[in-house]
């Protein structure tokens, strides 16, 4: 076991968890019957309770079961921004007994086919403006049936906020018998059956780029994702009283765990937004005497470039802290003179459901993964002979805790390599490269797995180039990640034209017509036509030599 660290433990924090054995909606049942009529959901002014959520969500899991149809171990697909509606109908699959499939609103309509086959999800619940890009895999009977949720159905008379043209956009007739309106559904009067599930029933299905560029399914149980809500709640010191504002989409994990579950869990209210808004992050904390703020760094940076930042009382402010990508000194400087909170960096996966490691928030250090939280085995090894490295030796990190995924869902053979026996312990390869100091804190070095990270979004360049390749000027492609001071990383693509096109297509033209094919996140930010590339003496081409030059020009070393 891995006790390095433990010297530098927080005080007042146990070493190890005792998880609850109970279902993850049950956590709703019981915050609904400990404070019923407190505020659950703050949405834009709009005050919704728990006893309310709590009601809704029994309403539309009646639905699902007695018209639906959906059984224990279904898994439905839940494709929908932040809101209300994503709450009660991550809560609502549960309580049907089902397995919610979280899916990116990001993807375009020609990447949504591969996650219905592959899940087997057979119905969805959808955002309103995300229903066109459902359409096609209704009408062709990809899906059975489709609930839809308008966001606007959700803000008060007069919004008190600042509200995004997606939510403000009022509810729109549906044409197909197949998409059934949110409310329909809530109004069915139908009650769910008794729940039989226990805690090691699969609960969540996140998707996660892996090594050969093909999304996979990661296998949480309820078990599982409890660990990693009850890991927030005590580490961070969250208390009932707490306020959290949720600006982390809830389909990553993330998100899901710290800005939605771990709220939902403790009986804090959590306040929505369902785009990220600097000014109306602002206001939230103030108004709402926010406690705890999960995100990612480009969050905080913009929000510390707010002009009007310094007129707003953030004294409440308990906890800031988040990961995806290392915080700059420069804005973590920036936020401990403003806040008097040091910026709480953590590490983790979507097959890790979230954080394993996370800095101590009396101890954090910058640019650091932290520590192994409760329970939590950590270990840098060889990657090619697992041999045990020591402090500041850079090799591949492993994990052991009670939040590793089963494994990855119809993927027998992948399975095979991401797991290996340690010491008695299963351990989980996460292909990231890291080492740890000589006080047990984990830094990571680079990623072993040629995967991108921007703003916390993992992009795979074998994907991107896949989809480059169906443009018709594209003759060769070759993509990677470049440093960038806002996101991390981006995307940069070196592309060789046919001949035909020379001169005829700009690097805009090929930008649109990718913001087409792809989610925003993995579309190039950058395109350079080049008239070669670089290629091994067996015709593979040297995207490492490409990175490392980018590298270079920019002034970042390589690793």
């Amino acid at each position: 076991m891995f006790t390095r660290h433990y010297a530098y433990w927080p005080k007042r924090v146990p070493r190890t968890l005792t998880v609850p054995r109970m279902p993850i909606h049950d956590n709703l049942a019981v915050s609904a019957r400990r404070y019923p009529d407190k505020t659950a959901i703050y949405y834009y002014g709009r005050e919704i309770s728990f006893r309310e959520l709590h009601a809704e969500v029994e309403a539309l899991a009646g639905y699902l079961q007695q018209v639906l149809g959906v059984k224990r171990g279904d898994r439905v697909a839940l494709y929908m921004q932040n809101s209300p509606q994503f709450v009660v109908a991550y809560y609502a699959i549960l309580r049907a007994d089902a397995v919610v499939v979280p899916l990116n609103p990001m993807l375009v309509a020609n990447e949504l086919p591969f996650y219905f086959e592959d899940s087997g999800a057979r119905v969805a619940i959808v955002g309103q403006e995300l229903v066109d890009r459902v359409r096609p895999l209704v009408e062709t009977g990809a899906i059975d049936k489709a609930i839809v949720a308008c966001y606007h159905d959700a803000l008060p008379p007069e919004p008190a906020h600042r509200v995004p043209d997606v939510v403000a956009a009022p509810a729109v007739a549906l044409d197909h018998p197949a998409l059934v309106p949110w409310s329909q559904a809530l109004t069915s009067g139908l009650a769910p059956r008794p729940s039989e599930v226990s805690a090691d029933d699969l609960a969540v299905i996140p998707y996660t780029s892996g090594t050969t560029g093909v999304p996979k399914g990661c296998m949480h149980t309820h078990r599982t994702v409890q660990a990693n809500i009850v890991c927030s709640v005590v580490w961070n010191g969250v208390t009932p009283d707490g306020v959290a504002l949720s600006t982390l989409p809830f389909f990553h994990v993330t998100g899901m765990e710290h800005s939605m579950n771990a709220p939902v869990y403790c009986g804090n209210t959590f306040a929505i937004l369902t785009r990220w808004d600097r000014e109306t992050a602002a206001e939230l904390i103030e108004k709402l005497r926010v406690t705890h703020w999960t995100n990612i760094a480009t969050m905080v940076v913009d929000f510390l470039a707010n002009p009007r930042i310094e007129s707003y009382d953030l004294s409440s402010l308990m906890v800031v802290g988040g990961g995806g990508a290392a915080l700059p000194k420069a804005v973590g400087e920036r936020l401990k003179a403003l806040t008097g909170l040091d910026y709480v960096e953590g590490y983790g996966l979507s097959e890790t459901i979230a954080q394993t490691h996370t800095n101590p928030p009396d101890r954090a250090k910058l640019q650091c993964a932290g520590v192994p939280l409760f329970d939590v085995d950590a270990r840098i090894v060889d990657p090619e002979t697992l041999a045990e490295l020591g402090p500041g030796e850079e090799g591949e990190i492993l994990v052991s805790g009670p939040q590793v995924f089963l494994g990855y869902w119809n993927r027998p053979e992948e399975n095979e390599k991401a797991f290996v026996e340690m010491d008695g312990k299963r351990f989980f390869r996460t292909g990231d490269l890291g080492r740890y100091d000589e006080e047990g804190y984990f830094f990571i070095v680079d990623r072993i797995k040629r995967m991108i990270n921007a703003s916390g979004f993992k992009v795979w360049p074998t994907e991107v180039e896949s989809i480059l390749y169906k443009h018709p000027a594209v003759e060769q492609a070759c993509v990677v990640g470049v440093p960038d001071l806002r996101r991390g990383e981006t995307v940069k693509a070196f592309i060789i034209l046919k001949q035909d096109y020379k001169g005829a297509v700009t690097a805009e033209d090929i930008i649109a017509w990718a913001h087409e094919q792809m989610a925003a996140y993995k579309c190039p930010r950058e395109i350079e036509f080049v008239d070669s590339l670089p290629m091994s003496g067996s015709g593979k081409i040297l995207w490492r030599v490409l990175q490392e030059e980018e590298r270079r020009k920019r002034k970042v070393a390589s690793p």
